[in-house]
């Protein structure tokens, strides 16, 4: 059955996904399932909260009247109060209800918001190493992706971003705490980072909007995750629940518009338009009615941190080059061969599954997912050992 050839490039391009599935696949068929270390997929082990199930009981046992009609594209008005309070509490700005849009996860915020801003051939800046999708999240909305290197230690580089920015430049994608390197960027950087955009603004006569991406903006281990709100005016955050509450399965996230942002309703009425057309309708009513009193609830952030020490204790006493993650659940080591893919291949020997940083813009690098079971990772320590001492890395004792 043909199919377009656009998307035929990009299932050609994103292989390494299917190849690294299937070659997991056949190690559980061959080893079982529990001498296979599968670090490859930002699926939590992690089980929500206590809070989110006493609502879904209460919810069960005492079902709301027409909980499970139509409501506004753009979610309840409750939740989006919630949302907003605790948005605003975090910033200090005025955010309301009506500066929010509730979305089916982050994914179907950003595309959204893109498909609100661009219009064919405007290019949007991501920074490598970046999320997998951004490039076709983008080319969905007739953008144009153009990748800018950050820094060694995964910052962002401030003069390649202004180098980048030019006329066609609609908006820029960040992501803190980073997926795949777990950084967070400092207010500093932020700060600058909007002074840029605004001098960028004015030099153009143009409107850039920073587009804050922050499904992990609540696993932090201690180090602050700024509000992109207090650091430039046309900014927008898109995030979920998918970590902070781990429900990937379920789909709930939103869309924040700062108060601040020039012609913000006009955005907003565009944000709503596309969360319908874009065939969304609205997010999932009964999650709405379940986050609406969990906005101030996480998941219990210390069991993320005892992994990735685990981890990166041991990747570091081994020699491996790895930029300590200050919150997330990755690390992004550096490949000690030149190939990382012939890392990998090495690695899968061992049973230790990882993804190539190729994916992620940043060849040369490997992501480790230890949002897994400790008890898991603790049995997969012998093994990194054993990988280590065959890439020329560590002897073993």
């Amino acid at each position: 059955m043909p199919i377009a050839s656009k998307i035929k490039e990009y299932i050609e391009r994103a292989s390494w996904i299917r190849k690294m599935f299937e070659e997991g696949a056949a190690l559980r068929a061959q080893f079982g399932d529990e001498n296979v270390y599968d670090f490859t997929l930002g699926n939590p082990t992690t089980e929500p909260p206590k809070e989110f199930q006493q609502e879904l009981k209460k919810l069960a046992e005492q079902p709301i009247p027409g909980m499970h009609r139509y409501m506004n594209n753009a979610g309840y008005e409750e939740t989006r109060a919630a949302v907003a309070e605790a948005i605003a509490k975090h910033c200090g700005h005025p955010v309301k209800a009506g500066h929010i849009v509730m979305t089916c996860g982050a994914g179907a915020a950003l595309n959204v918001v893109l498909k609100t801003l661009l219009n064919p051939g405007d290019e949007v800046i991501i920074l490598a190493p970046y999320f997998v999708e951004y490039k076709f999240y983008i080319d969905n909305q007739g953008g144009i992706p153009v990748e800018v290197v950050t820094k060694d230690d995964f910052q962002p580089d401030l003069d390649a971003i202004d180098s980048a920015i030019n006329h066609r430049t609609r908006a820029i994608i960040i992501n803190s705490p980073n997926n795949p390197t777990g950084v967070i960027y400092p207010r500093d950087t932020l700060k600058k980072l909007g002074r840029l955009l605004s001098e960028k603004q004015r030099q153009y006569d143009s409107k850039i909007i920073l587009i804050s991406d922050e499904p992990y903006a609540r696993i932090s281990f201690g180090e602050p995750v700024p509000s992109i709100f207090d650091c430039y005016d046309n900014s927008v955050i898109v995030t979920s629940h998918s970590k902070d509450l781990a429900l990937p399965g379920d789909r709930i996230g939103y869309l924040a518009a700062n108060p601040a942002m020039d012609d913000v309703q006009l955005f907003l009425q565009g944000g709503i338009f596309c969360n319908r057309v874009l065939g969304f309708v609205n997010a999932p009513a009964l999650m709405q009615r379940l986050v609406t009193p969990l906005q101030e609830i996480s998941v219990d952030v210390d069991e993320y941190r005892i992994k990735r020490d685990l981890l990166y204790n041991k990747l570091i006493d081994l020699g491996f080059d790895v930029v300590k993650p200050g919150g997330g659940f990755y690390l992004f080591p550096k490949s000690p061969l030149a190939d990382e893919m012939e890392f990998i291949r090495i690695a899968q020997g061992f049973r230790i599954l990882l993804v190539p940083g190729t994916g992620f813009g940043a060849p040369g690098y490997f992501r480790i997912a230890y949002c897994v079971e400790t008890e898991m990772i603790e049995r997969s320590l012998p093994l990194w050992e054993k990988l280590a001492q065959a890439v020329g890395l560590a002897k073993l004792n």
